[in-house]
Formats: C-alpha cells, sequence, structure tokens
C-alpha cells in the first residue's frame, strides 16, 4: 500500500482560499459587533432581553462557532453547515418574535428600543437574511472549496492558531 501525497495548493487557489479566509474573518468580526451592541443595550441601557432575543444570540454565537472551526480545524463543509443551520435557527427565531409583536398587546410595548428606525427583531430578520446572501455570494464567487481543503490554515502564518494556543 503507498502513502499518497498531500496536494499541493497553486498561488491561484492559495490566493481564493485567503480571500475565503478573510470573507469569514470579515463575518465573525461583524457579528462579534453586533453581539456587543446587544450586550451594551443590555448592561448600559438596562434593557434585559427576552427569552426569544437570548434564543437570538445563541444562534448568532453558533454561526461564529461554525466559522472558528473552519479557522481551528480547516475548511470543512460540516463547519459551514454548522453556521448554516444557525443562520436558519436565528431566521426562524426573529420571524416568530416579529410575529408576535407586530401587533402589540394592550399595556405591552415593543421589545427594547429601536436602532435607525427598526426594532432588534426586526434587525435579527435582516441579519439572517445578510448571512445566508453572504454565504450564498460566498459559495458562487469563490465555488467548488476544494483549494481552500488544500491550502490549510496553518500556511497562512497570520491565521494559523497552532503553536501559539497553551
Amino acid at each position: 500500500m503507498t502513502m499518497r501525497e498531500p496536494a499541493v495548493a497553486s498561488s491561484g487557489e492559495r490566493l481564493l482560499a485567503l480571500l475565503n479566509y478573510l470573507y469569514l474573518l470579515l463575518m465573525m468580526l461583524v457579528i462579534a459587533g453586533i453581539l456587543t451592541t446587544a450586550m451594551m443595550f443590555q448592561y448600559v441601557r438596562w434593557e434585559v432581553p427576552c427569552p426569544l432575543c437570548l434564543l437570538e444570540r445563541a444562534a448568532l454565537f453558533g454561526v461564529c462557532f461554525g466559522i472558528m472551526q473552519n479557522f481551528r480545524h480547516g475548511f470543512s463543509y460540516r463547519f459551514t453547515g454548522i453556521s448554516l443551520v444557525f443562520a436558519l435557527l436565528l431566521l426562524i427565531v426573529a420571524t416568530r418574535q416579529t410575529l408576535l409583536d407586530i401587533y402589540p398587546r394592550p399595556g405591552h410595548e415593543y421589545v427594547g428600543s429601536a436602532v435607525f428606525g427598526l426594532h432588534m427583531p426586526v434587525w435579527s430578520i435582516v441579519i439572517a437574511l445578510v448571512l445566508l446572501a453572504a454565504y450564498a455570494v460566498k459559495m458562487a464567487i469563490v465555488g467548488g472549496d476544494e483549494h481552500v481543503e488544500r491550502s490549510n490554515p496553518r500556511s497562512f502564518p497570520l491565521i494559523d492558531t497552532r503553536g501559539r494556543l497553551p
């Protein structure tokens, strides 16, 4: 039995892999900004989140978890699938919350304060749709991700965390 040589990525494949990782990093930074803003509303403005808001935050953390796994273990459709499942969960929970509050009950105001005229549940729908669209654009532009599998994170010194973690 012979051992197979690992495939070596060409410079074009390496560039596409780098663009893929930068795209995922940008997505993760945007989600981190959204979650930081939500925490700011909670701890600075004393707006206690409802249970559905907490589910929306958990779904955003799940999207970030899938992205982080791509950085930690190299590209895998499994990790992209994890992010997509949590983005769908975010869309489902946010849509339910928005439909529940579309007509406020007597004595019950809309949840939280508005940001640019939209309340947080509506923003969560927008965020979920943008996440799904971002993954669709990434897959359409980058295409089949075999080149990303050949260029693992260790080949990019700024992305590689092995050796720096305790």
